[in-house]
């Protein structure tokens, strides 16, 4: 080994590995180590602390399942009322129109009677201006006969 380091260029004493205690890594080794007792029960806490947790995980999924599920419900009311009410206005609208269609005659009726009273206001308006004009011209007649 010390060859090879010499061909690199790398004198030996650099490449060379420290030399170790064993009885120091022993020593390192059994205080990393915890006893078997402890082991066991950290163990045990640590699947009971993972239990907790994932039973709380999915309690709240299922919380929330079951927030969706009533407003779902709440929702399908909603639109069950919306339908009533459509429903509704749309019997009140087809009632409206028969009622309007059975007063349609009615109301032609007052259309044309509207078109007469015009016509019969037009021919008032000619007569009085008639009669003025009458009465201008026939009031220095009368006057010159008395």
């Amino acid at each position: 080994m010390a060859a090879a380091a010499a061909a690199e260029g790398v004198p030996s004493t650099q490449r060379e590995e420290p030399v170790r205690d064993d009885a120091a890594v022993e020593t390192a080794e059994e205080a990393k180590e915890p006893a078997e007792a402890d082991i066991t029960e950290l163990c045990r806490d640590m699947f009971s602390k993972m239990a907790t947790y994932l039973t709380g995980e999915l309690t709240a999924t299922s919380e929330d399942y079951k927030l969706l599920e009533n407003m779902n419900k709440l929702t399908s009311l909603k639109y069950l009322e919306m339908k009533d009410i459509a429903i509704n206005i749309s019997r009140n609208l087809k009632d409206l129109n028969q009622k309007y269609a059975g007063l349609q005659p009615y109301l032609d009726q007052i259309n044309v009677i509207e078109e007469q009273v015009a016509a019969l206001e037009q021919a008032a308006y000619k007569l009085d201006a008639y009669s003025k004009k009458l009465g201008r011209k026939l009031v220095p007649v009368l006057l010159m006969a008395c």
